[in-house]
C-alpha cells in the first residue's frame, strides 16, 4: 500500500510539472500573474481528481485480494423467545393482626396474675383476676331469690294447669322468675368481667401490670398477646401499579437480618389511595413455622406484576439512539460463512430487570443480533463474526 501511495504522490508531481515545463509552480506564484496562477490551479485540480479515481479503484481491488482486509470485527447472539416475569421492589414491615394489648373491662385491684412473660396460652384461658367487690356474695343471694321465684311459679303453674287461682297471679309469678333469673344473669356478667381472658391463642409477650395494682377499663394495660402464626408485611405500593399488583401475584421476600428468602403471595389489596404519598396498602401472607419472625421485622418484596411467556430480552448496553430519539441495534443479514453485513433495526423497547430490557417490536425470534462491536459498526457495513451464541 505505502509502495503504490508513494508512485501516485510522485505521478502527482510529475503532472504538476509537466503542465508547465519551463516554469515550476513558485515560479509562477513568482510572477504574480493571476491569470497563470488560476491556470495552473485547474491543472492540478484536473489531477488530483484523476488521482482520487484511481486510488479508489486501487483500494477496492486490494479489498478483494488482500485476504487481511480491515473489517469490523463483532460477536453475535441469537435471540430467543423466553418467559419474562418483571418485579417491582418494595419494602415492608411484618405485622399480625392478633397483636394486642389487653385492657380490663372492671374496675378494681389486680388480685392475681395467672401468667409470665413467654408463656403460651389458649383462647378463653384465664390470665388474671380482678377484686369483684363483693359481686360473689350478691350472686349467691340472688340466686336464692331467684330459686324461690322458680319454685312459687312452678306451683303456679301448676295450678293455673288445674284451672285453680287466677290468671293474674300466674302472671305475677312468671314474671316475678324471669326478673330473678335476668337479675342474676346481669350479675353473673359483671362478675366474668372481673376474670380477665385471652381473646386468642398465641404467646403472652409483656405483663405490663403487676398484680396488687389498682385497674381501671380502658386506662390500665395488663398484657401484651401475640399470635407468631398468623403473619403477613405490610407495603406501600406506588399507584401506577393499582392494576397490576392484585391478590393472587407471586411474591419473592427476603429478610435482611435473618438471611432468609421465601415465596408468598399477595393476600389483599388496598381500593383506597393515599393522598399524601399516592400509594395503597397491600398485604403479603408468610408463613413463620420457627416463629423466629417477629412484628415490625423488615421485609424486601420482589412482587411481580407483569409476565410474558414469549419475551425477547437483551442487554440494554448494546441499544443506541438516534437524533429522533428513536432506539436502534444492528442485526446481521447476508451472511457467508463468517462474513456478513451490519443492518441496523428500529425496536422499541418495555419493562427492564436487571441489565435487561425487553422488546416489544422490531425483532423477532431467531434474529442474529451484533453484541461486542455494536457501537463500532454501520448500516450495510460488512462485518467479521468472531463467535456466535
Amino acid at each position: 500500500m505505502k509502495r503504490i501511495y508513494s508512485l501516485l504522490i510522485a505521478t502527482l508531481v510529475l503532472v504538476s510539472c509537466g503542465g508547465d515545463k519551463k516554469m515550476s509552480v513558485e515560479d509562477i506564484i513568482a510572477t504574480g500573474n493571476l491569470e497563470q496562477i488560476r491556470k495552473k490551479k485547474t491543472e492540478l485540480d484536473a489531477s488530483a481528481q484523476d488521482i482520487a479515481s484511481q486510488l479508489k479503484q486501487l483500494e477496492k481491488e486490494i479489498k478483494k485480494l488482500d485476504p487481511q482486509e480491515k473489517v469490523p470485527l463483532i460477536t453475535t447472539f441469537a435471540v430467543k423467545e423466553t418467559i419474562f416475569n418483571h418485579y417491582v421492589e418494595l419494602q415492608g414491615n411484618v405485622s399480625t393482626k392478633q397483636n394486642v394489648v389487653i385492657y380490663p373491662e372492671y374496675s378494681g385491684t389486680l388480685t392475681r396474675v395467672y401468667v409470665k412473660e413467654g408463656q403460651n396460652v389458649k383462647k378463653g384461658q384465664t390470665l388474671a383476676k380482678i377484686d369483684d367487690g363483693g359481686l360473689s356474695q350478691q350472686v349467691t343471694q340472688l340466686q336464692i331469690q331467684a330459686d324461690l321465684a322458680k319454685t312459687t311459679f312452678e306451683r303456679q303453674e301448676r295450678l293455673w294447669n288445674q284451672k285453680i287461682g287466677s290468671e293474674i297471679q300466674y302472671l305475677q309469678a312468671k314474671s316475678a322468675y324471669e326478673a330473678q333469673e335476668q337479675a342474676v344473669s346481669q350479675i353473673k356478667q359483671q362478675v366474668g368481667k372481673t376474670l380477665v381472658r385471652a381473646p386468642f391463642s398465641g404467646t403472652i409477650d409483656d405483663v405490663i401490670t403487676e398484680q396488687g395494682t389498682v385497674v381501671a377499663p380502658g386506662q390500665s394495660m395488663l398484657f401484651r398477646i401475640v399470635n407468631l402464626k398468623d403473619m403477613y408485611i405490610e407495603t406501600d405500593v406506588p399507584e401506577r401499579y393499582i392494576s397490576n399488583v392484585v391478590p393472587g401475584k407471586n411474591v419473592e421476600v427476603e429478610f435482611p437480618i435473618l438471611g432468609e428468602k421465601m415465596n408468598a403471595k399477595v393476600r389483599q389489596a388496598g381500593n383506597f389511595i393515599n393522598p399524601a404519598n399516592r400509594t395503597f396498602k397491600a398485604e403479603i401472607a408468610i408463613k413463620n413455622k420457627n416463629n423466629n419472625i417477629k412484628p415490625n421485622l423488615t421485609a424486601k418484596l420482589k412482587i411481580n406484576d407483569y409476565t410474558s411467556d414469549k419475551a425477547i430480552l437483551i442487554k440494554q448496553s448494546i441499544i443506541s439512539e438516534n437524533a429522533e430519539g428513536d432506539q436502534y441495534v444492528y442485526i446481521v443479514s447476508d451472511k457467508n460463512e463468517n462474513k456478513a453485513k451490519a443492518k441496523r433495526v428500529i425496536i422499541t423497547t418495555g419493562k427492564t430487570q436487571g441489565d435487561y430490557i425487553e422488546v416489544r417490536s422490531g425483532l423477532k425470534n431467531g434474529d442474529e443480533i451484533i453484541d461486542e462491536g455494536a457501537r463500532s459498526v454501520k448500516d450495510g457495513q460488512d462485518v467479521k463474526i468472531l463467535s456466535q451464541s
